[in-house]
C-alpha cells in the first residue's frame, strides 16, 4: 500500500507541476455540487448533498429538553456523524470512530461559532425547557472532502427545517403543540471550504486520491458577512502565511458560490 501511495503521489505531484489535477480539474475548481432538500419525510429538515462522487444525507430532528446549566437561556445543538460501512472500504461497523467524531465537531463548530442559529429563540421556559436540535450526518459515499459536503448538508437541512409551534401552560406546566409550523431561526449561512496541500501546491475540494497523499489540510468556514467562524488544520504539515492568505481569499469566493446554490435549493421547496 505504501508503494502504491508513493506512486500515486508522484503522479499527482507531476500533474500539479503543470497545474493539472488527477480528475482534470483546475487547482481552484470545486467538483460539481448538487443539493436537494426535504428528502426525508419524517425529519423536520433534511438535505442530500453530492459533491463529485461524495454523497451525504443530513437529517434534522427537533425535540424538547433542558438547557445546559451554564447556558440557561439558549437552545441546544447536537451534531452526530455516521459513516455507513458501504460508503467506503475504510469505514467499519460499530460506534463512531475518531474520524467521525472529529468531523462532527468541525461541522458543529462552523454552525455554532458563526451563531448561524439564534439559540435564544429556542427557549420555551428560561433555565428549564428549550428546543434541542439534532443534526445527524450520514455519509453515503466517500470520495474525499467529507467536511465540506457535511457542512453544506447541515446548513441546507437547517434552512429547510419546519417545526410545530408550541405554547407553554404555566399553571399545568404542559407544552401544547399547535398545528402551525415555523422555520428554525437560522440567521447566517456558514460554508466550509477545504484545501489540501500536496507538495507546495494548494488544491480546493480535494478528492479521495488527493487526500490519500496530501501533506496537510486546511478548512476555513466563513459566513455571508465576511466573518471566519471556524478554521481547522489537520493531517500534519504546515502552511506558509501567503498560503493561508490565499486560502482565506479563495474560501470567501467559493463559499459565496456554494451559498447561492443552497439558496436556490431552498427556493425550490
Amino acid at each position: 500500500m505504501e508503494v502504491m501511495a508513493s506512486i500515486m503521489k508522484d503522479h499527482i505531484l507531476q500533474l500539479l507541476k503543470e497545474e493539472k489535477r488527477i480528475d482534470g480539474r483546475g487547482l481552484e475548481d470545486v467538483r460539481p455540487l448538487t443539493i436537494e432538500t426535504d428528502v426525508i419525510e419524517k425529519a423536520e429538515g433534511s438535505a442530500r448533498v453530492k459533491l463529485g462522487d461524495t454523497q451525504v444525507l443530513v437529517g434534522i430532528k427537533v425535540d424538547l429538553g433542558e438547557p445546559f446549566p451554564d447556558l440557561p437561556n439558549m437552545g441546544v445543538i447536537t451534531t452526530n456523524v455516521e459513516f455507513v460501512p458501504l460508503a467506503s472500504p475504510t469505514f467499519e461497523p460499530g460506534p463512531p470512530d475518531e474520524r467521525a467524531i472529529e468531523l462532527a465537531r468541525v461541522v458543529d463548530r462552523g454552525i455554532r461559532e458563526s451563531q448561524a442559529i439564534d439559540l435564544e429563540k429556542l427557549v420555551i421556559v428560561p433555565g428549564k425547557l428549550v428546543r434541542v436540535i439534532f443534526i445527524d450526518v450520514h455519509v453515503l459515499d466517500h470520495d474525499g472532502n467529507l467536511l465540506d459536503a457535511s457542512g453544506i448538508g447541515a446548513i441546507a437541512a437547517l434552512l429547510s427545517a419546519k417545526i410545530p409551534k408550541v405554547e407553554y401552560n404555566e399553571e399545568t406546566e404542559e407544552v401544547i403543540t399547535l398545528d402551525e409550523y415555523e422555520k428554525l431561526p437560522v440567521t447566517k449561512i456558514p460554508i466550509p471550504v477545504s484545501f489540501a496541500k500536496i507538495g507546495n501546491t494548494l488544491v480546493v475540494d480535494p478528492n479521495f486520491e488527493e487526500e490519500q497523499v496530501m501533506d496537510g489540510k486546511l478548512t476555513i468556514t466563513t459566513d455571508e458577512n465576511g466573518y471566519i467562524s471556524a478554521v481547522q488544520k489537520s493531517e500534519g504539515g504546515s502552511f506558509k502565511l501567503e498560503e493561508v492568505v490565499f486560502a482565506v481569499d479563495t474560501a470567501y469566493k467559493k463559499a459565496e458560490e456554494i451559498r447561492e446554490k443552497i439558496l436556490e435549493a431552498i427556493k425550490k421547496e
